[in-house]
């Protein structure tokens, strides 16, 4: 299954909700519900692969309770609940990739050990030369 298709089987199990956005908008923030909230509950898993589930589980945290995903962007509720859809859709495709490779160390070139060499000589000379001089008369 593709992210698309996992995303809109999400989406008609999930539960849609308006509400009165925060910040900027004047008369036209005070009057409308333009806040978009998208809330995914673990039963919404049902009909997957148990595999795809589990992952989508881990990722969206839905062994803890609810997903929410809450969108004020924009000062429209069709375009704050597109936005909401977006971001979910790539929620489900960062938990259905692949993990990266595991890192292997590398080890500094010899170029470069001799660079820091060099450069720890250089800056202790700067420091040796910023000392007052040694009086031998003493």
């Amino acid at each position: 299954m593709n992210p698309d298709e996992i995303t809109s089987h999400l989406l008609r199990r999930a539960q849609w909700s308006a509400s009165r956005s925060s910040g900027p908008g004047g008369q036209h923030r005070d009057k409308a519900s333009t806040r978009a909230e998208l809330v995914l509950e673990a039963d919404s898993l049902e009909g997957l692969d148990a595999d795809i589930a589990a992952r989508l589980a881990q990722a969206l945290g839905l062994e803890a309770g609810q997903f929410r995903l809450t969108i004020q962007d924009q000062r429209s509720l069709t375009r704050n609940q597109e936005i909401a859809v977006e971001r979910l859709r790539d929620r489900v495709a960062e938990a259905l990739a692949p993990p990266p490779p595991p890192r292997r160390p590398t080890r500094p070139t010899r170029a470069a050990r001799r660079q820091r060499l060099d450069e720890k000589t250089r800056r202790g000379s700067v420091k040796r030369l910023r000392q007052s001089p040694v009086n031998d008369n003493g």
